[in-house]
């Protein structure tokens, strides 16, 4: 795409485009609180409009109830729950979808009074497309993952679906912030170093498989499989890793082969973005890249950091009890996304080589 560099009618559409950023980042927050409290199930319908509002009387708050009690995961494992139960459970639901409705809003309106405005230009047109439908794409993986808890005997959606919906949403939120950097970045800021370049490939490929993982291991639960570190329960190198499941499923459901993979991917990454910001740090580089190649470097000790807290502390979850556990897997989750955001940046500020 053309780069639309220091334009007055592309600023804002820049700051709306970071607005949408922002909101994305608290729709995945939201939606860890909603897997975290075991909310996801709660509202058993996608009704885009009318579920817009949550239940106005007890009448309609019993409807809602009565209709939860149908469930696999009622029945199976909260078929303790009181109204009082179901409605903070809900809450959260209902809370998420509001809010992935406001973000639809928030960019449907503005792009209709640029639009009249005349601020689009036509190098924008195929992102604005490419933005929608992504949007739009992620709302139908919602409802597919939370159908796939409402069958059968399941009482949680299907971790491979739960992956699909994170590793989407975290599409959408780099594709956004890129488009954002296409309107606002200089191109006296742009830097050219095949080698860096190449690395922050590299990092932002094992960086996705991390994030898959990571999303298998809140599906399946599995911080409490080992809550131990630096072993994995008492072994660097677990046995019964592959045979459990069968075969290949062992790599996405067997909770202690995740736990390995999770784990080693979290030190490779360690090694490849310090590596990183040492070359950054060694690079002929402009002021602003200076000043943030050490941020990476932060966010993924931050997050090793947190991952390890998130291991030991599993130990005490409570079910549907907020705790110590749920910040740090909250905060696990959020600087995830800074350091995809951080990557994404030293990829668009680093280029292989100057556009011909």
């Amino acid at each position: 795409m053309t780069t639309e560099l220091n334009s007055r009618s592309s600023r804002p559409i820049a700051i709306w485009l970071l607005v949408g950023v922002g909101m994305i980042i608290i729709q995945v927050l939201l939606g860890g609180i909603t897997r975290l409290t075991g909310s996801g199930l709660s509202i058993t319908e996608w009704n885009v409009v009318t579920g817009t509002l949550p239940p106005m009387n007890e009448q309609q708050w019993m409807t809602e109830f009565d209709k939860y009690q149908q469930t696999p995961q009622y029945q199976l494992l909260n078929s303790g729950f009181t109204i009082k139960d179901f409605k903070f459970i809900f809450f959260w639901e209902w809370f998420h979808r509001v809010w992935a409705r406001l973000i639809g809003v928030v960019f449907a309106v503005p792009f209709i009074i640029f639009l009249i405005q005349k601020r689009f230009k036509p190098s924008m047109v195929k992102p604005m497309l490419i933005l929608f439908l992504l949007g739009a794409l992620q709302g139908a993986i919602g409802w597919i993952m939370v159908a796939s808890g409402l069958t059968g005997d399941a009482i949680y959606v299907k971790p491979a679906k739960l992956a699909l919906h994170f590793v989407f949403a975290l599409g959408l939120l780099a594709y956004t912030f890129w488009f954002a950097m296409e309107l606002l970045v200089p191109k006296e800021k742009i830097v050219y170093n095949k080698k860096i370049h190449k690395l922050t490939i590299g990092i932002l490929a094992v960086l996705l498989v991390q994030l898959v993982y990571g999303a298998f291991m809140a599906g399946h639960k599995a911080a409490t499989a080992a809550p131990t570190w630096p072993d994995i329960n008492g072994s660097i190198i677990p046995p019964n890793m592959f045979g459990q499941e069968g075969g290949l499923l062992d790599l996405i459901d067997n909770r202690i082969t995740i736990h390995f993979i999770h784990r080693g991917l979290a030190y490779i990454l360690l090694a490849m973005v310090l590596w990183q910001a040492n070359r950054l740090f060694k690079s002929k580089a402009t002021a602003d890249l200076k000043m943030s190649n050490w941020l990476p470097a932060f966010l993924v000790l931050l997050q090793l950091g947190l991952g390890i807290f998130s291991v030991l502390s599993s130990t005490e979850i409570i079910p549907n009890k907020w705790g110590f556990f749920e910040w740090i897997a909250q905060l696990h989750q959020l600087v995830a996304m800074a350091l995809l955001l951080s990557q994404v940046w030293l990829l668009y500020i680093v280029r292989r080589q100057l556009a011909l």
